[in-house]
C-alpha cells in the first residue's frame, strides 16, 4: 500500500463533530440521565431548534 505525500483531503469527521459538541454546550444535554429515549430526543430537538433560532437572529433583517 503506497502512502501518499504532500497535501491530502481527508474525510469530513468534522461534520458530525460539531453538532455533538453544540449539543454538548447545553447544560441539559451534559448529562445522560434520561430514562426514556423520547426524552432524550425532544431534549436534542429543543436544544437545536434553540440553536437554530439562536443562529437566524444574528441575520440582519
Amino acid at each position: 500500500m503506497e502512502v501518499p505525500t504532500g497535501f491530502v483531503v481527508l474525510r469530513r469527521y468534522w461534520v458530525m463533530e460539531r453538532p455533538f459538541a453544540w449539543l454538548g454546550k447545553s447544560r441539559r444535554m451534559t448529562r445522560d440521565g434520561e430514562a426514556l429515549v423520547e426524552t432524550a430526543e425532544n431534549l436534542v430537538d429543543e436544544v437545536m431548534v434553540g440553536l437554530m433560532v439562536r443562529g437566524l437572529a444574528k441575520f440582519p433583517p
